[in-house]
């Protein structure tokens, strides 16, 4: 019988976006009987000092954690160890169980684990799935991270492609990430997109007292009375802020909208970006921008259908290198998408072809306040935005049609194994 080994340093309950997308499959293929098991770290995304179980079964999965020296994303030194301590870990408890029939699927987190994953698979004579959420060392390259530019960049490129030719399949998140993996030589027929997804039975469009239902009810504004945002405008913000998330162009909007006691900012999550925003935001004495930490699970529906318009932040110079997942809850939630970005980006495409959201450059914070004025004035464009974002993700972005794709996928490699 075929076995299903993920590897990625976070799994649940872990909040982390890599985390739940992994832990949504996992449970998902778990409860169609499949052998499915997971390798990870025993610390939290957010939580470096958090201790897991070394071993756990999560509805029928079996959770193997490895111990980390814990040092977290902060410190980029420590975070070097906690990546080697993982591949060293992960690797041999990988060689203790991978056969012929077991097919490995390695996330991108830490980066290059595919190449741990193609050196052991290659012995064991396992079957490797690349599922890729970022482009290393692309990224650290994009982002001028110290050493890993010049020959050395160029290094890890190519024994990053040699890890996906060597795989069975290498599954991306995003039309341009696998444009730019074509453009590496990478085999098409290596190649398969799957975006991310959210949940569309846990996610569900909210009114709230700024919104109407199609009933003409007024919606339940609970939370927003919690938070103190009743009768607000609010321009929302979910989850990491990291170094992928500028925040200047959010800042600087905000500083200008100071005086539109009207319109509030919310920011829910964390990250270091979220830190960094925080201190500026306390600089400036700003009280129009609220930040609350990441909510749980079960309250997403209800965090993501406070706000009237969500924004969604990526640097230009990682398109293609990164799609940002919170875009599948926004839509999920049928609430529009303002991006700031580039405006020929993943997202930004999206948006506009489907008429969901609007773009706004990076640095244009005169842009961004116009943009935010204009959904503020005209509620209609909002609402029925948001009414076409749920359309289009129930169309293309809910877990089950992502899931149906795995399964077509593992099943091909099933018959390859019993060929």
């Amino acid at each position: 019988m075929m076995k299903i080994i993920f590897i990625n340093r976070f799994f649940y309950p872990d909040h982390s976006a890599t985390s739940q997308m992994l832990s949504d499959l996992a449970f998902f293929l778990s409860a169609q009987g499949y052998d499915v098991s997971v390798l990870t770290s025993r610390q939290g995304y957010d939580a470096v000092n958090q201790v897991l179980p070394a071993i756990d079964h999560v509805h029928g999965v079996t959770v193997q954690r490895v111990w980390s020296p814990g040092f977290g994303r902060h410190f980029l030194f420590g975070r070097a160890l906690d990546y080697i301590a993982f591949y060293l870990l992960a690797g041999w408890r990988l060689w203790q169980r991978a056969n012929p029939d077991t097919v490995v699927i390695p996330k991108t987190d830490p980066p290059m684990l595919s190449v741990m994953v193609t050196t052991v698979a290659r012995f064991r004579h396992a079957r490797q799935i690349n599922w890729l959420q970022d482009l290393f060392p692309e990224v650290a390259i994009a982002l001028g991270v110290r050493g890993i530019g010049g020959w050395f960049g160029t290094w890890l490129g190519r024994i990053r492609n040699s890890s996906l030719r060597s795989a069975d399949m290498n599954v991306v998140i995003g039309e341009k990430m696998r444009d730019r993996l074509l453009d590496e030589g990478i085999p098409e027929e290596q190649v398969l997109l799957i975006p991310n997804w959210a949940d569309d039975e846990a996610i569900k469009p909210q009114a709230n007292d700024n919104s109407q239902t199609r009933h003409g009810k007024v919606g339940d504004d609970t939370l927003r009375k919690a938070w103190g945002l009743a009768g607000k405008f609010i321009v929302g913000y979910s989850g990491n802020l990291g170094r992928a998330h500028e925040f200047t162009t959010l800042l600087d909007a905000a500083t200008q909208l100071r005086n539109h006691q009207d319109i509030m900012f919310l920011c829910i999550g964390g990250g270091a970006g979220m830190t960094r925003l925080q201190e500026q935001v306390g600089e400036r004495q700003l009280t129009n921008v609220l930040f609350k930490s990441y909510q749980p699970r079960v309250m997403l529906d209800q965090s993501l259908g406070v706000a009237d318009v969500h924004l969604v932040i990526l640097r230009p110079e990682l398109e293609g290198l990164i799609v940002p997942s919170k875009f599948y809850g926004i839509a999920a939630a049928g609430k529009p998408t303002l991006f700031i970005g580039d405006n020929a980006g993943e997202i930004a495409r999206l948006l506009v072809e489907n008429r969901i959201g609007l773009t706004v450059k990076t640095g244009k914070a005169n842009e961004l306040v116009k943009t935010i004025l204009a959904f503020k004035s005209q509620p209609e464009l909002g609402r029925d935005m948001g009414a076409r974002a749920r359309r289009l993700f129930e169309q293309e972005f809910t877990a089950s049609k992502a899931f149906a794709k795995w399964q077509v996928l593992l099943k091909s490699m099933d018959n390859k194994m019993g060929a």
